[in-house]
């Protein structure tokens, strides 16, 4: 009889187990979804109504061109045959000023009016001079007749062709000083003097200078005008000696201006031959592609020159955190429509160019591996936040 009564328990209790154990499969699948919804200490998990709230980009990781290239700097140039500085040629007296500074002007424009006696004792000398001339001519054809009839003297020919050349160089010398004025010499040989010159511009530009005042007197070396022609503006960069073997003409250079706030383009089209000594470089002329806007000689530049391109991944700043020393960007995963799990993978990070950065993972990716392309910085805040939680 008691044995009896523990077979009986025996098979109860084995009965009770088996049904307890009867469905693996149902048992199995909610500890998996139970896990697949809670997350681990390093994931983040976002709601849809997160998700929306903080408008999330989530797509996988683009293989691009990414662009080698050397950082550089320096500043806005034009040729000097574009510049000009403008003086009286003669000493003089500023009698009016025609033009500010900021003013275009054409070749030839006049910029102001100089007065001196000096200048009405030129135009006085060279009539003079061109009278002279007219007589000496006269007196070596009469010369030159009689010597040919043989009534006349040659020694005194000779003489008077010596005093007619003589003049011809002075009146000449004094013709090209009145030239240089822009004085007429046809109307100075009329006996009609004029007491001011007009300075005229020698170039087309725009005025970078106006430094004389109305009465002030100049000197033949004083600048009174500087001009500046911006249609040939091109940047002057400089490239230290370890990147020179990189750089060749034709090369593009993108480059920004503090004046103006996107991005501009230049080609280099000439390679300097001789090193700065202090810094070691060479300087990189480039032709600006886009001269739209305030550009202007002197103003400060940096730039990057391409190089060339390589294949890699690229992905926007905002999808790349620093933390710790570390660079993360964040795996995502759709849990289901209303859930996301996000988990911080370790990168490497390369050149930032257009606003990408080029990274480098440490282990393969799967085909279609996606990553969160913004709010990086919060994501990871989230994470840290669940770190301190977690530890307490």
């Amino acid at each position: 009889m008691k044995t009896l009564i523990i077979k009986i328990l025996f098979a109860s209790s084995l009965l009770v187990g088996l049904i307890a154990c009867g469905n693996p499969d149902d048992h199995s699948h909610n500890l998996d979804e139970k896990s697949e919804n809670k997350p681990a200490e390093e994931l983040v998990q976002l709601n849809s109504d997160q998700f929306n709230a903080l408008k999330m980009i989530v797509d996988t990781v683009p293989i691009q061109n990414i662009s080698n290239y050397v950082e550089t700097n320096g500043q806005l140039e034009v040729p000097p045959q574009n510049e000009a500085n403008v003086t009286a040629i003669i000493g003089a007296n500023i009698s009016s000023i025609e033009i500010i500074e900021g003013n275009k002007v054409e070749k030839g424009e006049i910029l102001a009016y100089i007065s001196h006696p000096d200048i009405i004792q030129l135009q006085i000398e060279y009539n003079k001079s061109w009278n002279e001339l007219q007589f000496a001519r006269q007196e070596l054809n009469r010369q030159q007749r009689l010597y040919d009839e043989k009534v006349g003297s040659g020694k005194i020919l000779q003489q008077v062709n010596s005093d007619f050349n003589t003049l011809v160089s002075n009146t000449n010398g004094l013709a090209a000083k009145l030239h240089l004025l822009g004085i007429s010499t046809s109307l100075v040989e009329q006996g009609k003097i004029i007491d001011k010159v007009a300075v005229k511009s020698p170039i087309e530009g725009y005025i970078r200078l106006v430094d004389v005042k109305t009465g002030q007197y100049v000197s033949p070396q004083k600048v009174m005008f500087e001009i500046v022609n911006l249609e040939h503006i091109h940047a002057d960069f400089m490239v230290f000696e370890k990147d020179i073997a990189k750089i060749h003409q034709g090369q593009k250079i993108q480059f920004q201006v503090e004046s103006i706030k996107h991005t501009l383009e230049a080609s280099v089209y000439s390679v300097g031959k001789s090193f700065e000594q202090d810094p070691k470089a060479i300087h990189i002329h480039a032709e600006i592609e886009d001269k739209n806007g305030l550009l202007l000689p002197g103003m400060y530049v940096r730039g990057r020159i391409l190089t060339g391109d390589t294949l890699g991944y690229a992905l926007p700043e905002n999808a790349i955190v620093h933390d710790n020393g570390k660079d993360f960007v964040f795996e995502a995963r759709q849990v289901n429509d209303s859930l996301w799990n996000f988990k911080a993978v370790e990168v490497i990070l390369g050149e930032t160019f257009n606003g990408r950065t080029a990274i480098h993972f440490l282990s393969k990716i799967p085909k279609n591996y996606k990553v969160a392309w913004n709010n990086a910085y919060y994501i990871n805040a989230e994470r840290l936040k669940e770190e301190v939680e977690h530890g307490h």
